[in-house]
């Protein structure tokens, strides 16, 4: 399972989730679904736009955790 760890991020930037939507224009609906793990799909676009305001690399955002694969819900 993908892991996107927009907290870490987040307090490590000392920032809020609606200073983050703001920022990169998404709605705090679609931020929180982000922050939750509630998608099923990441676009390269939406990764860039993250990564460009939280000035990090993608895989700061992004984990894999083995074994606990949970596409199927």
């Amino acid at each position: 399972m993908i892991v996107i760890n927009i907290d870490v991020m987040l307090a490590k930037r000392k920032m809020n989730v609606s200073e983050l939507a703001d920022k990169v224009g998404f709605t705090m609906a679609n931020v929180s679904l982000l922050k939750n793990g509630k998608i099923k799909a990441l676009k390269i676009s939406t990764l860039n736009k993250l990564c460009t305001v939280l000035d990090c690399q993608p895989g700061d955002l992004l984990e894999y955790v083995p074994g606990e694969d949970n596409e199927d819900e």
